[in-house]
């Protein structure tokens, strides 16, 4: 079974890829054949995340095994990939932060030997990745206390009589 998934950069301008892979290949191969349709080695740390239709991250697929999730290399596409529906985020470089939305858009029983392969490309990648704002809905400066609570934590005035 073929299965065709389009690719989206999350840039100002549109950059897009469509491509062709067999669904008994695993999720490093599309690693590589995204980051190649897109100019890159290829060589850098990059994660799958399970996504639903809002585009929430889920479960993650990393390159390398870490001991915490599923490696791409152990996962067949035919597992993430299982509808119509299907989509992932892809993050590629994590010191870049190069962001993919990746959809299913149709899939086809086919005997081709040459996949997989690009179909589609739209756009040119930016020579650098757009910055990322990663924002935490709490943080310690959030907290309702007041000075008669903080004080309540202590001074650090005699850090010297503690061993480090």
């Amino acid at each position: 079974m073929a299965i065709k998934i389009r690719a989206i950069l999350d840039v100002e301008k549109d950059v897009i890829r469509d491509l062709i892979i067999d669904d008994s290949s695993n999720l490093e191969l599309v690693h590589k054949e995204i980051a190649s349709a897109f100019g890159f080695n290829g060589q850098e740390m990059a994660s799958f995340y399970l996504s639903d239709s809002e585009w929430n991250q889920g479960e993650e697929y990393p390159l390398f095994d870490m001991g915490t999730s599923k490696p791409m290399k152990d996962t067949l596409t035919s597992e993430v990939f299982q509808s119509k529906s299907s989509r992932l985020i892809y993050v590629y470089d994590f010191f870049s932060m190069w962001t993919f939305f990746i959809e299913v858009i149709d899939t086809k029983a086919t005997t081709k030997n040459d996949l997989p392969f690009v179909s589609f490309a739209f756009g040119e990648t930016p020579d650098e990745a757009p910055e990322k704002e990663f924002t935490a809905e709490k943080t310690c400066l959030d907290f309702d206390m007041d000075e008669d609570e903080m004080d309540g934590f202590g001074e650090f005035e005699n850090l010297d009589d503690y061993d480090f």
